[in-house]
């Protein structure tokens, strides 16, 4: 089977989607299939891979690690051109919320192909936390330009949110799936596909095994807390620290990431001179910052309402760390294994890395669920898209 994937940025960029993909590409192959990745071109680098079709592109961020493909006809022939000399495509998975999804959808209605629509983005939440009071008109200005380029069926309902948006492309979709029992339901309640299957994403197998043979015993002492993921307002880094702060835990605090607010958490910390002792480690390879997880007496998730996923306290538990959820979400897919903050309030976060720092110095950290460590692996959530992917593509192989 040929699985064309599309994607917003490139799959060696910086990003949780982009890992994800990077990862069922190599799954897929492993199990004998062909896959070709739509993406953007990342401005001043090439990249000797054969599955890799690179479109025109512009920079959209100023360390030119991001960029955009207007969707057109210049970037559909583009395409067109690079896939001919490949085996026949058999299938689209289109995992993109934005250019790279009005493209793979555009693809697939010219070669009357089936779509399967991974949904990685909660549109509305997202504009709201980066763009702030502006929001509203980005979002109808955003379902106009999909409109344009991507004209809704006669029977799709229109409209102007985020879920009008997410509509708009699920419309040309064969299957459509989401990361998350959560966020499948959400996607359902608003119309956007009739019925979507909840898949992780996953965690290579090999590497899980080699950080888990690796690590050793947690040592006692000071609890360990890290805190992993991109340092912008959506993820909540800043209440975090000052929860950290308020709360007066007598701990080691790790903050592994990087982003636009990493200048006003360090003022932050350096201002409120919190009993713990916060380290920021910048951004680690995928591999180290698992080892930090393994590492760590817990994993501090802080977003709500955010995250389709929110993949950290599924590494951390896969590695047998438990966590603190701010976001009920993903306490109920994870189940058990970890410390719920009751509230969004600083306060009430403040209370629970309180008890949970209480917890670990006595020996009474809570338990992981068992059952996230066997879900996460790759392995098992490459079968089960290929299990989809026959349904939809009965003769591929």
């Amino acid at each position: 089977m040929h699985v064309v994937f599309f994607g917003d940025q490139h799959l060696e960029s910086s990003g949780g989607a982009q890992v994800s993909t990077r990862l069922q590409r190599a799954f897929l192959e492993r199990a004998g299939h062909t896959v070709s990745v739509v993406a953007p071109k990342m401005p001043g680098r090439v990249f000797d891979d054969p599955g890799y079709i690179d479109t025109p592109s512009i920079p959209i961020t100023l360390d030119r690690e991001y960029a955009m493909s207007v969707p057109g006809k210049r970037v559909d022939r583009f395409i067109d051109a690079a896939l001919a000399s490949r085996p026949p495509v058999d299938l689209v998975h289109v995992q993109a919320d934005f250019w790279g999804g009005i493209t793979g959808h555009r693809f697939a209605r010219r070669h009357d192909l089936p779509v399967v629509h991974t949904m990685h983005n909660r549109v509305d939440v997202g504009l709201r936390a980066t763009a702030g009071p502006i929001a509203p008109l980005a979002l109808r200005v955003l379902n106009a330009w999909q409109r344009r380029l991507l004209p809704l069926p006669a029977d799709v309902r229109a409209g102007s949110d985020g879920w009008a948006y997410l509509r708009g492309l699920a419309a040309g979709s064969a299957a459509v799936t989401a990361p998350s029992g959560h966020f499948a339901r959400r996607l359902e309640e608003h119309d956007v596909f009739g019925h979507v299957d909840a898949m992780w994403n996953g965690a290579d197998d090999a590497v899980l095994d080699s950080v888990l043979t690796e690590a050793g015993p947690r040592r006692p002492g000071r609890p360990r807390f890290v805190w992993v993921g991109r340092m912008s307002p959506e993820k909540r880094l800043l209440p975090f620290l000052r929860a950290v702060a308020l709360s007066g835990i007598d701990a080691d605090v790790e903050v592994i990431g990087g982003g636009g607010q990493l200048a006003a958490a360090r003022r932050l910390v350096a201002g409120s001179t919190p009993t713990a002792h916060v380290r920021f480690a910048g951004r680690l390879p995928y591999a180290d910052t698992l080892r930090r997880l393994a590492e760590a007496d817990a994993v501090v998730q802080t977003s709500i309402g955010f995250e389709t996923q929110g993949m950290t306290p599924f590494e951390a538990a896969a590695l047998g760390t438990p966590a603190v959820i701010s976001d009920p979400d993903i306490a109920g897919e994870l189940e058990t294994g970890f410390w719920a903050v009751p509230d969004e309030s600083v306060a009430a976060l403040a209370t629970t890395l309180r008890t949970a720092a209480t917890d670990i110095a006595g020996g009474r950290a809570v338990a992981v669920n068992p059952a996230v460590g066997t879900r996460f692996r790759q392995s098992s959530r490459t079968a089960d898209m290929i299990e989809l992917y026959r349904r939809l593509v009965p003769s591929g192989s």
